[in-house]
């Protein structure tokens, strides 16, 4: 089998040549085809058959223990001019990551299959999707493609008409910690992965293509990558409307995602729908607003703390056809992580017998990967190929002080001065360190493929040639009182804060002024149903000092990226500061 675009099967016979693949499997995503690859690392080893009464068709793999997670410091973009690549992102020269990894590719598949795989992110006939072809060596990666986006004929079809295709390139290697790099070739339209079988390094449609080159791309294009949710709000008239977030990790993204409404909202009529949970491309239509769509068709989500509790979607949706990837497992075989539930695990996520002294069962970073049209609140708008329009966007983080549950963007500057400026404190699991604040621009820090500057000032063009741009809010759930505790309840109970916020953007809800954005009104958020009150004064308070000292944190932030900060941001930051001033 080879491919009708010339330079697609050009491309292939020179890294079968360069990298001496014993074989070449062009990968067209049928039943048939997943069933014998399964079948395949079954027998070697690479999966486990997990019990098939209580999950059917779901398996476990477990990586090497060198390689569990992203690797952000060995991490490049390769840009001509350094300064395009921007403070914000590893550089290095073109000519020498080629060189790099032109040494590191060549005979790395001897004895090996070389899988050719082509994918689609978004609808197949989206006009707003892109495609890519991913060359791989592993067959977990192209079991997990296959549940991660739209692989196989269709996509091959549609990058025939198209001509163009995003060049993905992996190998696992031997998985040499000291020869493992990934490379983003944003000029080039091309990623190089080696040394590394670990989801974020090996799946390069994931945050390789959809976010660092895709967010490249979309500059060139006129469009954004952003690292999102979209999620639709449906309220008891039936009217839904659609709001995308953007959350650093640990502040509650995929549980926001696959939201179970509170029982009062529930009874009233209220639902939830769950378009994406990590990725998200906004495109402005032509009725002056933007439109979105979820690139992937799966999730690869954060197992340990997913529970009935915290996500009772995801686990309606991980007992079958689901790949577990480094989680423990009970002595009847089923799948199990810290936060699932009381049981007591039989072997940890490295095969051994489970020993608490040799450290938690599931590795904190434990993967599952399932398709998105297994999640009960999946919506098929996930599918429509004009995306669906936006109304609200969510800057959230993890602020124990500060930033009040919900603040509103005075316009689209402002909002991109949020989200430019959005940081959150770290927890003791990601660093050892309580309460260090971080900033993580629009949560895009590890994933926006150029130069910060150019990017807040891309955000600023498109917000300008919008005529009904979606309204921006920061929103932050993780507020303390006195003693550490939690103020807002949290999970379900987020619903009502959006309620607020779509009630803002339909022009239905007062809000009050205040010198950092708009907040709601006394009694503004719905407590209806709630068997105590929380503190609302606390949660909505804006304390001037803090606010200060905030925004000169956002300024000296703003400076790393020097000159190439659009001039518009650092008005409406200096707007800002001087009416929160004491005159």
């Amino acid at each position: 089998m080879s491919s009708k675009l010339q330079a697609l099967n050009e491309w292939v016979d020179q890294v079968a040549t360069q990298t001496r693949a014993s074989r070449i499997h062009w990968c067209d995503g049928s039943d048939a085809e997943n069933e014998r690859l399964i079948a395949e690392m079954l027998d070697s080893g690479d999966l486990e058959k997990l019990n098939p009464d209580t999950h059917p068709d779901c398996y476990l793999h477990r990586s090497d223990p060198d390689d569990v997670a992203r690797v952000e410091h060995l991490t490049f973009v390769c840009t001509e001019r350094k300064e395009d690549a921007g403070p914000n992102n590893n550089w290095m020269a073109p000519a020498e990551a080629h060189a790099l990894m032109n040494g590191l590719f060549a005979g790395c598949m001897e004895g090996r299959t070389l899988y050719v795989v082509p994918y689609c992110m978004g609808p197949i006939d989206s006009p707003l999707s892109r495609c890519g072809v991913e060359i791989t060596d592993s067959p977990y990666v192209v079991a997990n493609m296959r549940l991660m986006t739209r692989m196989g004929s269709a996509a091959l079809t549609r990058i025939e008409r198209d001509g163009t295709f995003v060049k993905g390139l992996h190998s696992t290697g031997e998985l040499d910690p000291d020869r493992r790099y990934i490379m983003h070739f944003p000029e080039e339209l091309s990623i190089q992965s080696f040394g590394s079988g670990y989801g974020g390094n090996a799946l390069l449609g994931k945050k390789c293509h959809a976010l660092r080159i895709a967010s490249y791309q979309a500059r060139t294009e006129g469009w954004l990558a952003e690292h999102m949710l979209i999620v639709g709000i449906e309220n008891p008239e039936g009217e839904v409307r659609y709001i995308a977030g953007a959350f650093p990790s640990a502040c509650g993204k995929t549980n926001l995602a696959m939201l179970i409404p509170p029982a009062a909202y529930r009874e009233a009529g209220w639902k939830v729908w769950t378009v994406g949970d990590d990725i998200c491309w906004l495109h402005p239509g032509e009725d002056g607003r933007l439109w979105a769509i979820n690139p992937e068709a799966g999730f690869f989500g954060v197992a340990p703390g997913t529970s009935a509790k915290t996500n009772p979607n995801a686990m309606a949706m991980l007992d079958r056809e689901t790949i577990f990837t480094n989680v423990a497992v009970t002595d009847d075989n089923q799948p199990w992580w810290e936060g699932l539930d009381d049981r007591v695990p039989a072997k940890d996520w490295r095969g051994r017998d489970f020993d608490p002294g040799q450290g938690p069962a599931a590795h904190p970073n434990s993967r599952f990967t399932v398709s998105i049209s297994r999640c009960p609140s999946y919506s098929d708008q996930a599918e429509n190929p004009d995306g669906v329009p936006i109304d609200a966007i969510l800057f959230g983080g993890r602020r124990a002080t500060l930033a009040p549950l919900v603040l509103e963007a005075e316009d689209w500057v402002h909002g991109v001065l949020l989200g430019a400026g959005m940081a959150s404190e770290t927890t003791a699991a990601a660093t050892g360190q309580v309460g260090v604040v971080r900033r993580d621009p629009m949560a895009m820090k590890p994933f926006c493929g150029y130069n910060f500057g150019d990017y807040w000032a891309h955000w600023l063009d498109v917000g300008s040639r919008l005529t009904r741009p979606p309204k921006i809010f920061q929103v932050n759930w993780f507020r303390r009182d006195a003693e550490g505790r939690f103020i807002w309840p949290g999970f379900a109970d987020n619903m009502r804060v959006l309620e607020w916020v779509l009630g803002r953007c339909r022009g239905e809800l007062s809000a009050r002024e205040t010198a950092v954005g708009r907040l709601p009104e006394q009694g503004g958020i719905n407590l209806a149903g709630l068997s105590s009150a929380p503190d609302m004064a606390s949660l909505l308070e804006v304390d001037h000092d803090d606010w200060i000292e905030e925004l000169q944190a956002i300024d000296k932030h703003l400076s790393n990226y020097g000159d190439g900060v659009p001039k518009a941001l650092k008005d409406v930051l200096g707007s800002v500061q001087s009416r929160i001033r004491p005159g």
